[in-house]
């Protein structure tokens, strides 16, 4: 399987995901930068986190106006796999590939660590190695992780099944505990844990490479 990883000015988590998907699962991965256009025929596309473009405006804002990002929605369209994860997820939000938005945590402060999440959904492309209901933990790194959509937003997210993943202690302020979201075609998830940080065991924890392994099954089958 081949996944594209996009480079954003001030992304920092690129090399953190290419060594998973690479090193440790043994897959094809490239690099592509946010001003080109080509996303070399990858089969999915990997926002990472970090602060692109040093997070001006409203994170995320300038980086969903990028070049690449038209290729990424035509990709998306078709069918393409998109995973957004912490800045990732928040340029998804601004590009309107996905609801809502990102502000600022409850507390106005960088938050910095493991958080414990819960599945709600286990039928999706990206989490069908777990089981519902089940819990994990993974890490946070975010200024702007506070999911914000109104009340008829969230009625939607809920009625049309959106919600993947929820906070247990809901450590940013998210409306609904929300962690993670997905599409309505269900081929574009965010989320703001970072998986690829807890995905080998010399790190203590690899609760999120399932993710990853989601993704891979999938291709396989």
């Amino acid at each position: 399987m081949k996944f594209g990883i996009i480079q954003f000015l001030g992304s920092n988590c690129e090399a953190d995901t290419f060594h998973v998907v690479h090193n440790v699962l043994k897959q094809e991965a490239v690099y592509l930068w946010h001003e080109e256009t080509d996303l070399k025929k990858v089969d999915c596309v990997i926002l990472p986190g970090g602060f692109s473009h040093g997070d001006y405006l409203r994170a995320g804002a300038m980086a969903a106006r990028s070049p690449i990002m038209q290729s990424v929605a035509a990709f998306a369209d078709r069918g393409g796999l998109v995973l957004g994860i912490c800045n990732g997820f928040q340029i998804l939000c601004e590009a309107k590939f996905l609801p809502g938005v990102l502000v600022r945590n409850k507390n106005l402060q960088f938050i910095s660590e493991d958080v414990e999440l819960v599945l709600e959904r286990t039928d999706t492309l990206f989490t069908s190695l777990y089981n519902v209901g089940q819990k994990i933990r993974l890490p946070i790194a975010n200024m702007e992780g506070h999911y914000y959509i109104d009340d008829a937003g969230l009625t939607s997210l809920k009625k049309n099944n959106q919600i993947v993943l929820r906070y247990t202690n809901n450590p940013n302020g998210s409306i609904g505990d929300i962690a993670g979201i997905i599409n309505e075609k269900g081929n574009v998830f965010g989320l703001m844990p970072h998986p690829e940080r807890a995905s080998e065991k010399i790190l203590g924890n690899n609760e999120g490479r399932l993710i990853f392994e989601s993704i891979i099954k999938l291709c396989r089958r």
